[in-house]
Protein backbone atom coordinates (compact mmCIF):
# COMPACT_ATOMS: atom_id res chain seq x y z
CA UNK A 1 0.00 0.00 0.00
CA UNK A 2 1.38 3.42 -0.70
CA UNK A 3 0.92 5.63 2.65
CA UNK A 4 -1.50 8.66 2.50
CA UNK A 5 -0.75 12.25 4.42
CA UNK A 6 -1.03 11.58 8.03
CA UNK A 7 -4.01 12.66 9.76
CA UNK A 8 -6.19 12.27 12.74
CA UNK A 9 -8.54 9.88 12.56
CA UNK A 10 -11.71 9.47 14.67
CA UNK A 11 -13.10 6.40 16.44
CA UNK A 12 -15.69 5.73 14.19
CA UNK A 13 -15.73 2.43 12.31
CA UNK A 14 -18.13 1.36 9.22
CA UNK A 15 -19.04 -0.76 5.99
CA UNK A 16 -20.50 1.35 3.43
CA UNK A 17 -21.97 -0.77 0.37
CA UNK A 18 -22.14 1.22 -2.53
CA UNK A 19 -24.78 -0.09 -5.08
CA UNK A 20 -26.32 1.42 -8.32
CA UNK A 21 -27.22 0.32 -12.05
CA UNK A 22 -24.21 0.21 -13.92
CA UNK A 23 -22.19 3.08 -14.87
CA UNK A 24 -23.37 5.20 -12.33
CA UNK A 25 -20.52 6.50 -11.26
CA UNK A 26 -19.75 4.16 -8.28
CA UNK A 27 -15.63 3.32 -8.95
CA UNK A 28 -15.76 7.32 -9.56
CA UNK A 29 -17.05 7.92 -6.47
CA UNK A 30 -14.74 5.12 -4.53
CA UNK A 31 -11.67 7.20 -6.48
CA UNK A 32 -12.60 10.73 -5.42
CA UNK A 33 -13.98 9.21 -1.38
CA UNK A 34 -10.66 7.70 -1.03
CA UNK A 35 -8.01 10.07 -2.72
CA UNK A 36 -6.22 7.18 -4.88
CA UNK A 37 -7.13 4.64 -7.70
CA UNK A 38 -8.99 1.98 -6.22
CA UNK A 39 -11.90 0.79 -9.12
CA UNK A 40 -11.02 1.07 -12.34
CA UNK A 41 -13.73 3.56 -14.63
CA UNK A 42 -14.91 3.01 -18.19
CA UNK A 43 -18.33 4.35 -19.93
CA UNK A 44 -18.61 0.25 -20.62
CA UNK A 45 -21.34 -1.23 -18.21
CA UNK A 46 -20.58 -3.55 -15.58
CA UNK A 47 -17.07 -3.02 -15.74
CA UNK A 48 -16.79 -3.75 -11.73
CA UNK A 49 -16.43 -7.43 -11.45
CA UNK A 50 -15.36 -7.76 -7.38
CA UNK A 51 -16.67 -6.30 -4.53
CA UNK A 52 -13.98 -3.89 -4.06
CA UNK A 53 -12.50 -2.54 -1.15
CA UNK A 54 -11.48 1.24 -0.58
CA UNK A 55 -10.61 2.86 2.62
CA UNK A 56 -11.52 6.56 3.51
CA UNK A 57 -10.26 8.19 6.60
CA UNK A 58 -11.01 10.99 8.07
CA UNK A 59 -11.53 12.97 11.48
CA UNK A 60 -15.11 11.39 12.26
CA UNK A 61 -13.24 8.04 11.71
CA UNK A 62 -12.67 4.70 8.93
CA UNK A 63 -15.36 3.60 6.20
CA UNK A 64 -14.71 1.00 4.45
CA UNK A 65 -16.24 1.04 1.15
CA UNK A 66 -17.57 -2.01 -0.78
CA UNK A 67 -17.83 -0.95 -5.03
CA UNK A 68 -20.30 -3.23 -5.63
CA UNK A 69 -21.01 -4.74 -9.68
CA UNK A 70 -23.62 -2.37 -11.29
CA UNK A 71 -27.05 -4.08 -10.41
CA UNK A 72 -27.84 -5.48 -14.05
CA UNK A 73 -31.08 -7.38 -15.37
CA UNK A 74 -30.36 -10.55 -17.22
CA UNK A 75 -30.14 -14.19 -16.25
CA UNK A 76 -26.47 -14.91 -18.17
CA UNK A 77 -24.45 -17.04 -15.82
CA UNK A 78 -22.04 -13.97 -15.41
CA UNK A 79 -24.81 -11.48 -14.59
CA UNK A 80 -26.19 -14.05 -11.96
CA UNK A 81 -22.33 -13.79 -10.34
CA UNK A 82 -22.73 -10.14 -10.67
CA UNK A 83 -26.09 -9.73 -8.78
CA UNK A 84 -24.96 -12.30 -5.99
CA UNK A 85 -22.04 -10.80 -5.45
CA UNK A 86 -23.62 -6.93 -5.23
CA UNK A 87 -26.56 -9.10 -2.79
CA UNK A 88 -24.00 -10.73 -0.49
CA UNK A 89 -22.92 -7.34 0.59
CA UNK A 90 -25.92 -5.52 1.43
CA UNK A 91 -27.06 -7.38 4.72
CA UNK A 92 -23.76 -7.10 6.46
CA UNK A 93 -23.28 -3.82 5.52
CA UNK A 94 -22.99 -0.98 8.69
CA UNK A 95 -24.64 1.84 5.54
CA UNK A 96 -25.69 1.05 2.15
CA UNK A 97 -25.08 4.01 -0.71
CA UNK A 98 -27.47 4.04 -3.70
CA UNK A 99 -26.40 6.14 -6.62
CA UNK A 100 -28.41 7.22 -9.17
CA UNK A 101 -27.44 9.02 -12.36
CA UNK A 102 -29.40 12.66 -12.85
CA UNK A 103 -28.74 11.95 -16.59
CA UNK A 104 -30.38 9.06 -17.04
CA UNK A 105 -34.52 8.74 -16.28
CA UNK A 106 -35.20 5.60 -13.75
CA UNK A 107 -36.66 2.58 -15.68
CA UNK A 108 -37.31 -0.88 -14.83
CA UNK A 109 -33.58 -2.20 -13.67
CA UNK A 110 -33.90 1.33 -10.75
CA UNK A 111 -37.09 -0.58 -9.90
CA UNK A 112 -35.62 -3.61 -9.17
CA UNK A 113 -31.99 -1.89 -7.69
CA UNK A 114 -35.03 -0.02 -5.51
CA UNK A 115 -36.45 -3.34 -4.50
CA UNK A 116 -33.45 -5.07 -3.55
CA UNK A 117 -32.58 -1.84 -1.42
CA UNK A 118 -36.16 -1.40 0.63
CA UNK A 119 -35.59 -3.63 3.25
CA UNK A 120 -32.10 -1.92 3.87
CA UNK A 121 -33.60 1.73 3.78
CA UNK A 122 -32.96 2.84 7.14
CA UNK A 123 -29.49 2.42 6.65
CA UNK A 124 -28.94 3.76 3.10
CA UNK A 125 -28.04 7.15 2.16
CA UNK A 126 -28.38 8.39 -1.71
CA UNK A 127 -26.28 10.08 -3.69
CA UNK A 128 -27.87 11.22 -7.46
CA UNK A 129 -24.78 11.69 -9.17
CA UNK A 130 -23.29 13.64 -12.60
CA UNK A 131 -24.92 16.94 -11.72
CA UNK A 132 -22.08 18.90 -13.43
CA UNK A 133 -23.43 17.56 -17.02
CA UNK A 134 -25.16 20.32 -18.81
CA UNK A 135 -28.38 20.72 -18.82
CA UNK A 136 -28.85 18.02 -15.98
CA UNK A 137 -31.75 18.02 -13.40
CA UNK A 138 -32.25 15.62 -10.33
CA UNK A 139 -35.75 16.29 -10.04
CA UNK A 140 -36.78 13.35 -11.37
CA UNK A 141 -34.60 10.79 -9.25
CA UNK A 142 -36.18 12.99 -6.20
CA UNK A 143 -39.47 11.59 -7.18
CA UNK A 144 -37.98 8.27 -7.57
CA UNK A 145 -36.71 8.09 -4.45
CA UNK A 146 -39.75 9.75 -2.54
CA UNK A 147 -42.42 6.92 -4.47
CA UNK A 148 -40.55 3.71 -4.26
CA UNK A 149 -38.08 4.47 -0.54
CA UNK A 150 -40.21 6.49 1.64
CA UNK A 151 -38.74 5.00 4.29
CA UNK A 152 -35.31 7.02 3.10
CA UNK A 153 -35.80 10.81 4.08
CA UNK A 154 -34.75 14.17 2.03
CA UNK A 155 -31.95 14.94 4.19
CA UNK A 156 -30.03 11.99 3.32
CA UNK A 157 -30.44 12.66 -0.28
CA UNK A 158 -27.75 14.38 -1.80
CA UNK A 159 -26.79 15.77 -5.37
CA UNK A 160 -23.43 14.78 -6.11
CA UNK A 161 -20.85 14.85 -8.41
CA UNK A 162 -18.72 12.00 -7.99
CA UNK A 163 -15.94 13.34 -11.37
CA UNK A 164 -16.24 16.50 -10.11
CA UNK A 165 -15.63 16.07 -6.02
CA UNK A 166 -18.95 18.09 -5.52
CA UNK A 167 -21.52 16.52 -2.31
CA UNK A 168 -18.66 13.67 -1.24
CA UNK A 169 -18.18 15.05 2.23
CA UNK A 170 -21.64 15.58 2.70
CA UNK A 171 -22.75 11.77 2.16
CA UNK A 172 -19.70 10.61 4.22
CA UNK A 173 -20.85 12.84 7.12
CA UNK A 174 -24.22 11.17 6.44
CA UNK A 175 -22.18 7.46 6.31
CA UNK A 176 -20.80 8.02 9.84
CA UNK A 177 -24.25 8.49 11.24
CA UNK A 178 -24.11 4.76 10.66
CA UNK A 179 -20.69 3.78 12.31
CA UNK A 180 -20.73 2.60 15.27
CA UNK A 181 -17.44 3.53 17.55
CA UNK A 182 -15.49 0.17 17.22
CA UNK A 183 -11.93 -0.25 16.30
CA UNK A 184 -10.47 0.75 13.01
CA UNK A 185 -10.50 -2.51 10.68
CA UNK A 186 -7.54 -0.89 8.60
CA UNK A 187 -4.35 1.10 9.48
CA UNK A 188 -5.11 4.54 8.73
CA UNK A 189 -2.10 4.73 6.14
CA UNK A 190 -4.11 1.88 4.04
CA UNK A 191 -6.46 3.17 1.21
CA UNK A 192 -7.54 -0.11 -0.48
CA UNK A 193 -6.69 -4.15 1.06
CA UNK A 194 -6.23 -5.31 -2.66
CA UNK A 195 -3.36 -7.44 -3.85
CA UNK A 196 -1.01 -6.49 -6.34
CA UNK A 197 -1.71 -9.09 -8.61
CA UNK A 198 -5.11 -8.35 -8.40
CA UNK A 199 -4.74 -4.21 -8.93
CA UNK A 200 -2.36 -4.69 -12.23
CA UNK A 201 -4.77 -7.23 -13.80
CA UNK A 202 -7.56 -4.32 -13.09
CA UNK A 203 -5.47 -1.93 -14.38
CA UNK A 204 -4.48 -3.45 -17.51
CA UNK A 205 -8.22 -4.15 -17.84
CA UNK A 206 -9.12 -0.95 -17.54
CA UNK A 207 -6.97 -0.29 -20.55
CA UNK A 208 -8.09 -3.06 -22.63
CA UNK A 209 -11.92 -2.29 -22.41
CA UNK A 210 -11.58 1.65 -22.63
CA UNK A 211 -9.83 0.96 -26.17
CA UNK A 212 -12.12 -2.49 -27.71
CA UNK A 213 -15.39 -1.80 -28.77
CA UNK A 214 -18.51 -4.28 -29.28
CA UNK A 215 -18.78 -6.90 -27.59
CA UNK A 216 -15.15 -7.39 -26.74
CA UNK A 217 -14.90 -5.37 -23.09
CA UNK A 218 -17.56 -8.03 -21.60
CA UNK A 219 -15.52 -11.20 -23.40
CA UNK A 220 -12.00 -10.72 -21.66
CA UNK A 221 -10.61 -11.29 -18.63
CA UNK A 222 -6.81 -10.47 -17.18
CA UNK A 223 -4.60 -12.99 -15.86
CA UNK A 224 -1.70 -12.86 -13.88
CA UNK A 225 0.62 -15.71 -14.67
CA UNK A 226 3.83 -14.63 -12.90
CA UNK A 227 5.44 -11.90 -10.97
CA UNK A 228 9.11 -11.82 -9.52
CA UNK A 229 10.58 -8.38 -7.42
CA UNK A 230 13.56 -7.58 -9.22
CA UNK A 231 16.60 -4.94 -9.14
CA UNK A 232 16.46 -5.41 -5.58
CA UNK A 233 12.75 -4.42 -5.00
CA UNK A 234 13.21 -1.54 -7.26
CA UNK A 235 11.15 -3.47 -10.50
CA UNK A 236 7.77 -5.56 -10.17
CA UNK A 237 8.16 -8.06 -13.53
CA UNK A 238 4.80 -8.96 -14.45
CA UNK A 239 3.84 -11.45 -17.11
CA UNK A 240 0.27 -11.24 -17.70
CA UNK A 241 -2.39 -12.57 -20.44
CA UNK A 242 -5.40 -10.52 -21.72
CA UNK A 243 -8.11 -13.51 -22.41
CA UNK A 244 -10.56 -13.56 -24.59
CA UNK A 245 -13.43 -16.33 -26.20
CA UNK A 246 -12.32 -16.45 -29.87
CA UNK A 247 -9.48 -16.28 -31.96
CA UNK A 248 -10.94 -13.19 -33.90
CA UNK A 249 -10.92 -11.52 -30.90
CA UNK A 250 -7.64 -12.15 -30.30
CA UNK A 251 -6.53 -10.69 -33.49
CA UNK A 252 -8.89 -7.53 -32.67
CA UNK A 253 -6.78 -7.15 -29.42
CA UNK A 254 -3.69 -7.86 -30.86
CA UNK A 255 -4.30 -5.07 -33.29
CA UNK A 256 -2.58 -4.64 -36.95
CA UNK A 257 1.36 -4.66 -36.49
CA UNK A 258 0.66 -5.32 -32.88
CA UNK A 259 0.10 -2.02 -32.26
CA UNK A 260 -3.05 -2.30 -29.66
CA UNK A 261 -1.40 -4.85 -27.50
CA UNK A 262 1.67 -2.52 -26.98
CA UNK A 263 -0.66 0.78 -26.72
CA UNK A 264 -2.25 -1.18 -23.47
CA UNK A 265 0.99 -2.55 -22.51
CA UNK A 266 2.70 1.17 -22.31
CA UNK A 267 -0.60 2.98 -20.76
CA UNK A 268 -0.90 0.08 -17.97
CA UNK A 269 2.72 0.26 -16.89
CA UNK A 270 1.79 4.33 -17.06
CA UNK A 271 -1.15 3.78 -14.47
CA UNK A 272 0.64 1.46 -12.61
CA UNK A 273 3.59 4.30 -11.79
CA UNK A 274 0.58 6.52 -10.53
CA UNK A 275 0.20 3.46 -7.81
CA UNK A 276 3.17 1.83 -6.82
CA UNK A 277 6.48 2.77 -5.79
CA UNK A 278 8.67 0.39 -7.89
CA UNK A 279 8.51 0.06 -11.53
CA UNK A 280 6.76 -2.54 -13.62
CA UNK A 281 8.19 -4.60 -16.15
CA UNK A 282 4.56 -5.54 -17.83
CA UNK A 283 5.63 -8.94 -20.20
CA UNK A 284 1.73 -8.67 -22.32
CA UNK A 285 0.32 -11.76 -23.97
CA UNK A 286 -3.20 -12.61 -25.41
CA UNK A 287 -4.48 -15.91 -25.53
CA UNK A 288 -8.21 -17.85 -26.03
CA UNK A 289 -10.20 -19.32 -23.19
CA UNK A 290 -13.13 -20.80 -25.68
CA UNK A 291 -16.48 -19.53 -23.95
CA UNK A 292 -15.14 -18.49 -20.44
CA UNK A 293 -18.18 -16.64 -19.53
CA UNK A 294 -19.83 -20.17 -19.57
CA UNK A 295 -17.31 -22.15 -17.03
CA UNK A 296 -18.29 -22.00 -13.53
CA UNK A 297 -14.64 -22.56 -12.57
CA UNK A 298 -13.15 -19.47 -14.39
CA UNK A 299 -16.32 -17.21 -12.86
CA UNK A 300 -15.49 -18.85 -9.56
CA UNK A 301 -11.78 -17.28 -10.11
CA UNK A 302 -12.62 -14.05 -11.34
CA UNK A 303 -15.94 -13.01 -9.09
CA UNK A 304 -15.43 -12.98 -5.66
Amino acid sequence: MEESEEIEVGNKTGVVAIIGRPSVGKSSFLNTASGEKISIVSAIPQTTRNAVKGIVNTSLGQLVFIDTPGYHNSEKKLNLKLKGVTQDQLESADAILYLLDATRNPQEEELMTAELIRPFAKKTVVGINKIDVLNTSTSKARLFISQNLKEIPSSRVFDISAQKDIGINDVLRSLFEFAPVAEHLYPTEFYTDQDVDFRIAEIIREQAINRLYDEIPHALYVEIADMEMRKDGKELWVRAFIVVERESQKGMVIGKGASMIKTIRVESIKECRKIFDYRIDLDLQVKVNKNWRQKDVILTKLIK
